[in-house]
Order: C-alpha cells, then sequence, then structure tokens
C-alpha cells in the first residue's frame, strides 16, 4: 500500500479552527443514526468470537463496512492476513488515525446472559469487548468521514484494523512496516468499567513459549531410559518463581503450561510453557526476560532435555498525551455517560452479584471520571508502541457492569448485550469529535507532536522489543503442533 506523506500542517492547516458546538451536535448525530450498524457489527464479532490472526470474519465485516462508506481498503497489510488500513482522502491535510481492535479470548465462550453459563462446544469469548472496540472504531469514523465530505474538511482519515492485540502484538508488526510514518494523531478506544480519557502509561511487556524436548519411554517398566520434558517445564517454574524475590519492584511475571503430555505412564517428550513478563519500563522487561530464558537454559541442563523458545509478543508501555488528552476529556464530558434501561439495570444487578463485594457503583456508569493520569494501569497493550511513534490519545468508557474484572466471563456476557453498544456508541462519538479537532485545529497537533518529542526523550530510537521476527500466526493454535 502506498501511502501518502505526511502533511505540512500549518499550510494545510492555516485557515482551520477549533470546530464550533453546531459541528459537534452534528458528529453527535451522525454516530447515532449509525448505532444500528455499530450495533450490528458488534454483536456479530461477539458470536465469531475469534482469536488473535484467526479473525478472519470479524475483518472482513469491519472491511465491508468501510468499504461501503467510500473508503479505500487495503487488507493482509505487515503480513497479517487479518489486519487491514483503509484510508478516505479529501486533499493535503492532517493524517489522523483511528485504531480498531477485534480478537477474543480463549476459554471465555459464555452467554449473553447475568450468570455463568459457558456455551456449549465453543471456547473463545470477548471477555475484553474488542467485539465493542472495533465496531465503535469504525463507525465513529465513518461518521467523522461523512462530517468531512459535508463541510470540506481537508485531510486524510484511516483506520487500521489492528489484529491479534491479546499477545500477538498486531500493531507491532504494522509499526515496524512503516505504516504509522506520516501518520499525524492516532486514536483509540478501550471498553471499561467507567467513563474515562484519563491518558496513563501501561505495562511493557514480553511474552513467549519455551518448548522442552526430551525422550519418551515407559514410566514404570523403563523410567531410566525417558528424560522428561515436563520435567524440565517444572523446573523452570520453579526456578522463574525463586526469581520474582529479586526482580525490580512492580514487575510481574506470568504462565500456563500449555502442554504436558498425554498419559501419566508416558514420559512426555515434548512440553511446552507459555510465559509474560510486565513492567513499565520496556528496558526492565528486557533484562528480566533474560533471567527468565536462562531459567529455561538451566532447567533443561538439569534434566537432560533441551529447550528452545519463541518469542510472541512484545510492546512498549503507553506513553501519555496530555495535550490530546484534555481535548478527549472534554470531548468526552461533552458526549456524557450512559443510560440503562429498567431491564439493562436488572440484568447488571442480577451480573453484580457474582462479584466481589457485590461490584461497584451502578450508577457511576452515567458519570465521567476526573481528569488525572494517576499510576500505570495493570494491562499491556500494543497501542504502546503506535504512542512512541505517533501522538495518541485513548479512552475508556463503561462497556461493562462496575467491578467485573478485566478478562472475565462477566465481560463476554456484557459485551454481548446493549450495555455493551451503549458504552461502544458513548466512545464512537468521542472519537468523532476528538478527530474532527485535529482536523479542525493545527495548534492542537503541534502540542501534541511536541509533547511526545518531550517524552520520548533526547535520541529515542524505536526498536521494537520482539526484534525482526514474523507475526506468530500460529500463536493461538493448539500447542505441541511442531
Amino acid at each position: 500500500m502506498a501511502l501518502a506523506s505526511a502533511s505540512a500542517l500549518v499550510v494545510a492547516g492555516a485557515q482551520a479552527a477549533p470546530i464550533k458546538e453546531a459541528d459537534r451536535a452534528e458528529l453527535i448525530r451522525r454516530v447515532d443514526a449509525r448505532q444500528p450498524q455499530l450495533a450490528d457489527a458488534a454483536m456479530k464479532i461477539w458470536d465469531f468470537a475469534e482469536l488473535g490472526y484467526l479473525e478472519t470474519k470479524s475483518s472482513a465485516l469491519l472491511q465491508e463496512q468501510l468499504t461501503a462508506a467510500g473508503f479505500t481498503v487495503t487488507p493482509g497489510v505487515a503480513g497479517e492476513p487479518t489486519a487491514f488500513v483503509a484510508s478516505f482522502k479529501t486533499g493535503p491535510g492532517p493524517v489522523v488515525a483511528v485504531l480498531a481492535e477485534y480478537d477474543a479470548l480463549p476459554g471465555l465462550a459464555q452467554a449473553a446472559v447475568p450468570e455463568k453459563q459457558p456455551l456449549p462446544g465453543r471456547d473463545a469469548g470477548h471477555g475484553c469487548g474488542h467485539n465493542l472496540f472495533g465496531a465503535a472504531s469504525v463507525n465513529g469514523a465513518i461518521a467523522l468521514k461523512e462530517w468531512m465530505v459535508a463541510h470540506g474538511v481537508k485531510g486524510e482519515l484511516r483506520v487500521y484494523g489492528t489484529p491479534a492485540e491479546e499477545g500477538g502484538s498486531g500493531k507491532v508488526y504494522m509499526v515496524r512496516e512503516g505504516l504509522f510514518k506520516d501518520v499525524d494523531i492516532a486514536i483509540h478506544w478501550h471498553p471499561g468499567n467507567v467513563n474515562s480519557a484519563a491518558q496513563a502509561p501501561s505495562q511493557a511487556n514480553l511474552s513467549g513459549k519455551f518448548r522442552f524436548h526430551g525422550v519418551s519411554s515407559h514410566a514404570a517398566a523403563s523410567p531410566s531410559k525417558g528424560r522428561s520434558a515436563l520435567d524440565g517445564v517444572e523446573i523452570m517454574d520453579v526456578a522463574t518463581n525463586f526469581l520474582r524475590e529479586h526482580v525490580p519492584d512492580g514487575t510481574r511475571i506470568h504462565y500456563v503450561i500449555t502442554s504436558g503430555g498425554k498419559a501419566p505412564n508416558v514420559v512426555p517428550d515434548f512440553a511446552e510453557v507459555y510465559y509474560y513478563v510486565r513492567h513499565v519500563d520496556p528496558k526492565i522487561v528486557r533484562d528480566v526476560w533474560g533471567r527468565v530464558e536462562n531459567a529455561a537454559k538451566g532447567a533443561a541442563l538439569a534434566t537432560g532435555t533441551t529447550v528452545d523458545w519463541e518469542v510472541t509478543g512484545g510492546v512498549y508501555s503507553m506513553l501519555p498525551n496530555d495535550a490530546l488528552g484534555r481535548a478527549m476529556d472534554a470531548n468526552l464530558r461533552r458526549v456524557g455517560g450512559e443510560q440503562w434501561t429498567a431491564e439493562e439495570t436488572a440484568f447488571a444487578t442480577k451480573l453484580a452479584t457474582s462479584l466481589p463485594d457485590g461490584g461497584g457503583d451502578l450508577a457511576s456508569v452515567k458519570t465521567i471520571a476526573p481528569y488525572d493520569r494517576g499510576g500505570a494501569s495493570g494491562g499491556s497493550t500494543d497501542v504502546s508502541d503506535v504512542s512512541w511513534n505517533v501522538p495518541t490519545v485513548g479512552l475508556v468508557t463503561a462497556t461493562f457492569v462496575p467491578g467485573s474484572p478485566g478478562h472475565s466471563w462477566q465481560n463476554a456476557a456484557t459485551a454481548g448485550t446493549t450495555i455493551g453498544v451503549k458504552g461502544a456508541v458513548v466512545a464512537a462519538k468521542s472519537i468523532a469529535l476528538t478527530g474532527a479537532d485535529v482536523f479542525s485545529d493545527p495548534k492542537l497537533v503541534a502540542s501534541a507532536k511536541a509533547e511526545l518529542k518531550q517524552r520520548q526523550g533526547t535520541g529515542f530510537v524505536y526498536k521494537p522489543l520482539l526484534g525482526d521476527r514474523a507475526p506468530p500466526l500460529d500463536y493461538r493454535k493448539n500447542a505441541g503442533a511442531e
């Protein structure tokens, strides 16, 4: 895909000015008019529940909506079959990117009901609400595009379809490929428990799969002839758990054994463990990850096995941008929070009984949280790599029942209801309004770019944590399929 060079904002936007209240009201009406399309996409993607790099139907659906709206769509970018870039250009001006996610999580197939009810014969579910994320980003961008046409606004609006955010680092490969090099501002959002445009750091992380190889044998008749790959995994886990005392404060290490053998009476010749290392400082993540690799080497030596590993993901910490954050916060307050019906309130009230201490204050979804960056969030996102290269702004909206934990059946259930859709509509409106601000106010763009430079620090050079590897298109497929 040939992407246009970055615009000269001072020239292109010399006659521009911040948008008027009438423009904001119009943008909100345009998003409201697209609620049926937003809800349709969100519910279909919720039902597809496709894992990272496998989101064929979800990606195609969003591409169809964008094509129908007049965007030029380029699929399969950056070596990722389910990634895409959609572009609508009216002339020289700012280049604004809106990010869209749509991957589900394994093990969270859940009916859209307020009690735990796994869906038979299914595994994946939208416990992070990415069905809402993709639908709101796309339809908010379409509403913004319609406003641009109606008022002769110059610039380029892009929607980036970004797969595999959950551990697959899809955006990192897009950044590495240069797909953001001429973008002036990037906008994103995320489903959550509150309405907030607070800009805060996230956790950088590295993730990967350690694969041990041994020798199989009869566990009772000839154990001396075997070398257990599972022993290698378990000793690695013990060594890493002892490591926890001796890493910088704030470090998080977690793992799951994804393959440990098939039968107790067979010494397993293959075993696999999947690790994450997190910290707000990418340099610390790199250092601790190296020590985890050493634990794997030592475990292999101790058990007479061999080990290799594959880094499947790696992301920076989010780089906040207050210039953009303040603008997003003002727009979110203009939009306001969610108003639930009696039926939606009844759903939330019943679901809250499954939460610790009965969940949070349900009335909080009507309000907007104060603008305060506060401390780093506990999670990680590949949006962070975009934020170190392009001034980036995001928000969260109340799409879940207050008090619900992330990556939970409660979130998967609520993401499939009108509660989730209402929060997504708030996000779509805030995205459209903030995008309009960027197209109309060159001073905002200049301030955001200056802040990015300051936060990057002198001499910053972006180097992806995951190196030069190709996208791990099979990272969600069954372990052990060599």
